[in-house]
């Protein structure tokens, strides 16, 4: 598929965000820079969202977190504890995609949740019924997530995973689209346990692609 086409497919499918913050609005920042419209919601209401939405008009708009659910592709990056209370009550996901850009992590003291021996991925996708999963995004640094993916000289690169291949396929798109070298870890049981942050051997690493 090329360039035009995959630009053209991208921008016809709806984006949502669930949770604005560090990874949530760097993410919405990405889509902006790249001109791709979505809709970001979370807890407080979209009123709360107005100073990140102005920045990035048009292309970003506050919902509620019900709208942002009903996107083709679903980027959810809330604080570990609250996903629950985040996801309850949506309607069956039904195939939808979505992204787990969480970390079983929280600040401010950073301790690792108890995960009773399971991948974080694996409780994130018992969370969204019906979902098609997708790991990716919560293993960069915001500000490199937001920034420039060719800022030093070559394309920054974007792990990723999931046991959907055709789901796996459309995120690959997207982060093509943003600029960014992704890279295709394999089933979440491989890929979900690399990226995942504490204990996998990939978060934090800033890895360029240069040719």
């Amino acid at each position: 598929m090329n360039a035009h086409l995959v630009s053209r497919r991208i921008k016809t499918m709806s984006i949502g965000i669930i949770g604005a913050g560090n990874i949530g609005a760097a993410f919405a920042r990405a889509l902006a820079r790249n001109g791709l419209r979505a809709t970001i919601a979370n807890s407080r209401g979209p009123a709360s969202l107005e100073k990140l939405t102005g920045e990035l008009s048009p292309w970003i708009s506050a919902g509620t977190i019900e709208e942002a659910a009903s996107a083709d592709i679903v980027l959810v990056a809330v604080p570990w504890s609250k996903l629950p209370k985040a996801l309850a009550g949506l309607p069956d996901w039904n195939g939808r995609i979505v992204i787990d850009a969480n970390n079983p992590i929280e600040a401010p003291l950073f301790k690792p949740a108890e995960l009773n021996g399971r991948l974080s991925s694996e409780v994130f996708a018992g969370l969204v019924p019906g979902a098609r999963v997708v790991k990716a995004f919560n293993h960069l640094q915001p500000h490199l997530l937001s920034g420039d993916p060719a800022a030093e000289g070559g394309m920054r690169v974007l792990f990723y995973s999931g046991d959907d291949a055709a789901a796996k396929a459309e995120v690959g798109r997207l982060i093509d689209k943003l600029g960014f070298f992704g890279i295709d870890l394999g089933p979440l049981s491989v890929g979900g346990r690399l990226v995942q942050f504490p204990g996998g051997r990939l978060p934090a690493l800033n890895l360029v692609k240069f040719g």
